[in-house]
């Protein structure tokens, strides 16, 4: 996992139940929290909140890819690859924020 794949959030968040398993450069397995899907610029990206053994995130770091899921076969895994470009990643994570953003003010308005 590069710099590019990850922002710090604030501790806390309230993560969805569904998760995956992400394998790793070095060989290890990571479960991850499936936050959002987000649509940036045409392009679909999935938020991950890295989940330790305890089934717990402690560090507030989120993980950012491409999401691709095949539209003939809703069946088959999405999948899931790293964003090279700067600028691409900073103009996901913007939404990431809006996203945190917006469901914090639904929180207030309910």
């Amino acid at each position: 996992m590069g710099k590019k794949n990850k922002e710090n959030i604030e501790e806390g968040f309230d993560t969805e139940e569904m998760t995956v398993e992400l394998d790793l450069e070095d060989g290890t397995q990571v479960t991850c929290a499936v936050v959002t899907i987000l649509t940036v610029a045409g392009k679909d990206y999935i938020a991950l909140l890295p989940l330790g053994e305890d089934g717990e995130n402690t560090d507030g770091e989120v993980w950012f890819y491409h999401y691709h899921e095949n539209p003939d076969d809703p069946n088959e895994e999405p999948e899931l690859g790293y964003i090279e470009d700067d600028a691409e990643y900073e103009a996901v994570a913007d939404a990431f924020d809006e996203y945190l953003d917006n469901a914090e003010f639904d929180e207030l308005v309910d």
